[in-house]
């Protein structure tokens, strides 16, 4: 079973860079058609696609977020990175990282809250 565990700061200032970290457990970030995603909720807001990225190392980006938003991954640790340029308020929420087995979501992190502040 897929467990995953997000870490990173609670608190960034706008024009910052956020970078959250997914550490993934009980199957490796290279297994064939695992994707690895983030996923956030703002207030007030729903559930928002963010990117991806894969078992082959290719990544995927929600179109509005694809000109701040990349995907890393350090397969030694078996983990995951989102960074998140030139935040603002608006990128205020709870950020999740997901696992997906071709096309089902197979396991989610508690999330971690972030909040864009001066």
């Amino acid at each position: 079973q897929v467990q995953l565990q997000e870490s990173g700061p609670g608190l960034v200032k706008p024009s910052q860079t956020l970078s959250l970290t997914c550490t993934v457990s009980g199957v490796s970030i290279t297994t064939n058609y695992y994707y690895w995603n983030w996923i956030r909720q703002s207030p007030g807001k729903g559930l928002e696609w963010m990117g991806a990225i894969a078992y082959s190392d290719s990544a995927y980006y929600s179109p509005p977020l694809k000109n701040r938003t990349s995907i890393s991954r350090d397969t030694s640790k078996n983990q995951f990175t989102l960074h998140l340029t030139s935040v603002t308020p608006e990128d205020t929420g709870v950020y999740y990282c997901v696992g997906q087995q071709e096309i089902q979501f197979d396991g989610w992190g508690q999330g971690t809250q972030v909040t864009v502040s001066s």
